[in-house]
């Protein structure tokens, strides 16, 4: 029996998050342009996660393009993100949603690796490191600080890659106490 994977399950791999991230806020790329962005990774595995997320309507082909007797594909996100809706979201059970966190945490991880693994770093002068912090906030508070927390990634997310700027990864997990 052969079982279909969720939207979520496809995208929480590693390779095809990265693919997705380069096409945030409207970017439309070829496969060349991608492999520019994600050195890391080979072109026949990038091809092969596109396949995937194309077939999961996570990713979309945007244009075809003749060139020198071949097609070139631009690949784009859907208008509407059709990522996990909230209602789909909302309706996972609790082993799905530890299991999704389990793939993201493996996905922090190999990205935390691969930052220690070069061959030199500095926690300090990166910005790199791991925290957390315990804070009171009232529901309204916190909305207000994922707004512009939220604003500001976006305008980061924009920029292109340029002499002085490195790529950089935040992952963030939010949990709260229950009310009493």
């Amino acid at each position: 029996m052969i079982v279909k994977e969720s939207k979520g399950e496809v995208l929480l791999h590693p390779v095809r998050m990265k693919i997705v991230q380069t096409l945030v806020n409207g970017r439309k790329l070829t496969v060349q342009q991608m492999g520019e962005k994600l050195p890391d990774v080979p072109q026949a595995s990038l091809y092969r996660h596109l396949k995937k997320l194309v077939e999961a309507d996570l990713v979309i082909i945007a244009e075809e393009n003749q060139v020198r007797g071949t097609v070139e594909k631009v690949y784009a996100l859907p208008e509407t993100s059709q990522a996990m809706a909230p209602e789909e979201f909302l309706s996972l059970s609790k082993e799905e949603h530890v299991s999704y966190f389990i793939k993201f945490m493996a996905t922090v991880l190999a990205d935390f690796e691969s930052y220690v693994n070069q061959d030199s770093f500095d926690f300090l002068k990166d910005g790199a490191g791991y925290r957390q912090a315990m804070f009171y906030a009232s529901d309204e508070e916190f909305k207000h600080f994922l707004t512009v927390l939220g604003q500001e990634m976006m305008k980061l997310i924009q920029n292109e890659p340029a002499p002085g700027r490195r790529r950089r990864t935040m992952s963030t997990i939010v949990t709260a106490e229950q009310q009493k």
